[in-house]
C-alpha cells in the first residue's frame, strides 16, 4: 500500500490496492511519500518488516504501586534505536469519584467479610483501602487529577536475532522496575502508527494514573545539561540533546579544558568565545600560539602582539585607579607582592635576603614618584623598570640582583619591560599573542599580561571571560601558578570567569596549584586523552572504566563535559560560518585563503 495510506488508513476502506512502481511511472508524478517509503512492507503478527529493518511494538499493561522519579531514565538513555509514544487522556474528576466510591465500598465489604469470618487481616486490602481514600481526598481537593495513559515502545533492528536482543534488554530494564509490557500481537500495524509522530492512539491500551506517577514518565529526564539560558556547548552524545549552559549561573565562573594536541580544545574554546560575544560577554585571551588572530579580525576585536620587538608594551609597575570603596595602601601592598613574585620569576629565584631587598626597593621606587599608601595615586605616572634598577643599585647587598636585572633594562631583553604601557583593552574581544616571545620569557610575559588584565578587571565591574591557552606555561613556576590560582579564586567577586586550557595534563595536575585550580572550576571539559595521562585523569575525576575508554577512543571535538555535579558525553558542533571563522586546521586554512584569493582576483577582473 502507499505510505500515506498506511499511515492514515481510512476506516471505511476495507482494503487498499498497493501502488506499484509502474503505476507511479504511468502517473508521471513522484510524491514525498513515494520518496521516503521503504522498498517493501510486510506486516506479521509480532513485527513489521520495513525494507531492511524490522520493527516491533510493545505496550505497558501494569505499573507498581509506587513509581520513583526518573524510573524511565534507563530506557531514554539506552543506546538503541526505538520510538516511544505516551498518550495522556484526561478523565472527568466527577465521574472518577463516582467510580472510586464504588471501588471503596467493594474493598470495605471484603475487609468486613474477613473480620466476620474471624480471618487474619489482609495487608493488601488494608493498603488498597488507604490508597483509595488518600487518592479520593486528593481528587476532591483538586490536588491530583486522573488520566488514562498509554505507553507504547517500537524497537528497530536489522535482523531477528538483534531484535530479540534489544527486546530482552528493554523488557529486562522495565521488568526490574515492575513495569510489565506485552507485544502488540496482531496489532503491529496499529502499534507502529501509534508510535509515529502523528498523535494517533490506535492501540488504546491504557492504565489509569494520577498526576504524581504520570509526571515520573516525563521523558526528558535523561543525563543532560540543558537550561533555559546560556550558550550551546555541543550535543549530548548519549541522546543527542543540546548541551545549553551558562557558566555565570554556577558558584564560580571558571573552567578547565584538558586534551591532547589536535583533539579540538582550541576549536571548542573559540566556539564558546564566538557564542559568548553574542551575549555581551567581554572576552580576553592570552594566546601562546597565535591561534585567535582570525577570530579577533572577524569579530572586530583587538590583537596585541607581545614580543621583544613589538610596539605593544606593558609596564609592570602600573597601578589601577583607586575606587571609592578601596584603600590605596591595600592596592599598593597587593601590587608590591605581585611584583616580588614577578622579579622572583625574572631573576631565577630569590634568597630570603634578596626577597626582602626587592620588597623594600619596590616600595622606595614607588615613593620616588610620590606613590604611597597614604595618598590617592589615581592618574599618577608610575615608575619604570630602570627606576627600580637605580634604587636597587643604591642598596647594600644588591649587586647580584642588579647584575641579573641588567638584561631586562639595558641588555637583550630591554625592549620588553622598560617602557610605559601603550595598550588599551577597552574592547569586547581582546587577544594578547605571545607566540613571538622567546620560550624562556613566555612565563614572564604571561604573568605580566595577566597582572595587567587583573588590574583592569578590578577597576571596572563587567561580565568577562579570561582565556589562558596552554596554561602549562604558567604552571611551570610556583609564582605564576600561584597568581593563576588567586585569579581563579577571586575572579567571581569581579564577575570574571577564568578558563585554563592545557595539553600537558600531567604537569598541570602535579603542580601544587593544579588541583586547587581544578577544584575552583565549576566546568571541566575533557577531550581525547593520551594513554600516558588517562590513569591520572581517571583518578582525579573518578571516571568509570567506560568513561576512561571513551576519552581514549574519542574523535576530534568529542569527550566529557562536567558542569557542577553533572557530566555528559559531548560532541562539539559548529555551523559552517562558525567553522570558517574558528578553524585552525592548516589544510582548511589554506583552502579558505585560496578561495578568498580567487574571489579577490574575480573582483579585480
Amino acid at each position: 500500500m502507499a505510505l500515506l495510506d498506511f499511515l492514515n488508513p481510512k476506516k471505511d476502506t476495507p482494503e487498499i490496492a498497493p501502488v506499484l512502481p509502474k503505476d507511479i511511472y504511468a502517473a508521471g508524478t513522484l510524491s514525498l511519500a513515494d520518496t521516503i517509503a521503504p522498498a517493501a512492507l510486510k506486516i506479521n503478527s509480532k513485527d513489521i518488516e520495513l525494507g531492511e529493518k524490522i520493527a516491533r511494538t510493545y505496550y505497558t499493561i501494569a505499573y507498581p504501586r509506587f513509581l520513583s522519579d526518573g524510573w524511565f531514565m534507563p530506557i531514554i538513555n539506552l543506546d538503541k534505536v526505538f520510538d516511544v509514544s505516551i498518550y495522556v487522556h484526561p478523565l472527568d474528576t466527577a465521574e472518577a469519584l463516582r467510580g472510586f466510591q464504588k471501588k471503596v465500598a467493594e474493598v470495605q465489604s471484603q475487609i468486613s467479610d474477613r473480620e466476620q469470618k474471624g480471618l487474619v487481616r489482609d495487608p493488601m486490602l488494608d493498603t488498597a483501602y488507604q490508597d483509595l481514600e488518600n487518592l479520593r481526598d486528593q481528587l476532591q481537593q483538586a490536588q491530583e487529577h486522573l488520566f488514562e495513559v498509554g505507553l507504547y515502545i517500537t524497537i528497530y533492528a536489522n535482523t531477528p536475532d538483534e531484535l530479540e536482543k534489544v527486546e530482552g534488554e528493554i523488557r529486562g530494564i522495565l521488568d526490574s522496575q515492575l513495569v510489565y509490557t506485552k507485544p502488540a500481537l496482531f496489532q503491529q500495524e496499529q502499534g507502529f502508527r501509534s508510535t509515529l509522530p502523528l498523535a494517533n492512539d490506535e492501540l488504546l491500551v491504557h492504565q489509569k494514573l494520577n498526576s504524581a506517577p504520570l509526571s515520573s514518565i516525563f521523558p526528558f529526564v535523561s543525563f543532560d545539561l540543558t537550561s533555559d539560558r546560556g550558550i550551546l556547548y555541543g550535543l549530548n552524545r548519549h541522546n543527542s540533546s543540546l548541551i545549553l549552559f551558562d557558566r555565570f549561573s554556577l558558584e564560580n565562573y571558571n573552567s578547565v579544558t584538558f586534551a591532547k594536541s589536535g583533539s579540538g580544545k582550541s576549536y571548542a574554546v573559540k566556539l564558546e568565545i564566538l557564542r559568548s560575544l553574542m551575549f555581551d560577554t567581554d572576552v580576553i585571551v592570552i594566546d601562546p600560539e597565535r591561534e585567535y588572530d582570525n577570530l579577533a579580525q572577524a569579530t572586530g576585536g583587538k590583537l596585541f602582539n607581545i614580543s621583544l620587538s613589538s610596539e605593544n608594551h606593558i609596564n609592570p609597575f602600573d597601578l589601577p585607579p583607586v575606587k571609592e570603596d578601596e584603600n590605596p595602601s591595600d592596592i599598593l601592598r597587593s601590587n608590591i607582592i605581585n611584583l616580588v613574585g614577578l622579579f622572583r620569576l625574572m631573576l631565577g629565584g630569590l634568597t630570603p635576603e634578596e626577597d626582602a631587598i626587592v620588597d623594600r626597593a619596590i616600595s622606595e621606587t614607588y615613593a620616588l614618584k610620590d606613590i604611597t599608601g597614604d595618598t590617592d595615586f589615581t592618574g599618577m605616572e608610575p615608575p619604570l623598570l630602570s627606576d627600580f634598577e637605580n634604587v636597587l643599585a643604591g642598596m647594600e647587598g644588591s649587586e647580584s640582583l642588579v647584575t641579573r636585572l641588567t638584561k631586562y633594562t639595558r641588555g637583550t631583553w630591554a625592549g620588553f619591560l622598560n617602557r610605559p604601557t601603550n595598550i588599551d583593552i577597552n574592547k569586547q574581544f581582546v587577544v594578547f599573542s605571545v607566540r613571538d616571545m622567546e620560550d624562556e620569557l613566555k612565563p614572564v610575559a604571561m604573568y605580566i599580561v595577566t597582572h595587567y588584565i587583573w588590574n583592569a578587571v578590578r577597576h571596572e565591574l563587567k561580565k568577562r571571560l579570561l582565556i589562558i591557552d596552554e596554561a602549562w606555561w604558567m604552571m611551570k613556576s610556583e609564582d605564576t601558578a600561584s597568581f593563576l590560582y588567586s585569579l581563579a579564586k577571586r575572579g567571581r567577586k569581579y564577575y570574571l570567569g577564568v578558563s585554563t586550557i592545557t595539553q600537558d595534563v600531567e604537569d598541570f595536575l602535579r603542580s601544587p596549584y593544579g588541583k586547587p585550580i581544578l577544584t575552583n572550576s565549576s566546568i571541566q571539559l575533557l577531550l581525547k586523552q593520551s594513554p600516558t595521562t588517562i590513569d591520572l585523569l581517571q583518578q582525579t575525576f573518578n571516571l568509570t572504566d567506560e568513561e576512561k575508554f571513551l576519552l581514549l577512543e574519542s574523535g576530534v571535538g568529542e569527550g566529557l563535559f562536567f558542569a557542577g555535579l553533572k557530566h555528559v558525553a559531548i560532541k562539539i558542533v559548529a555551523s559552517y560560518t562558525e567553522d570558517q571563522i574558528i578553524t585552525s586546521d592548516p589544510s582548511q586554512l589554506l583552502s579558505i585563503q585560496a578561495e578568498k584569493q580567487r574571489h579577490d582576483d574575480t573582483n579585480q577582473t
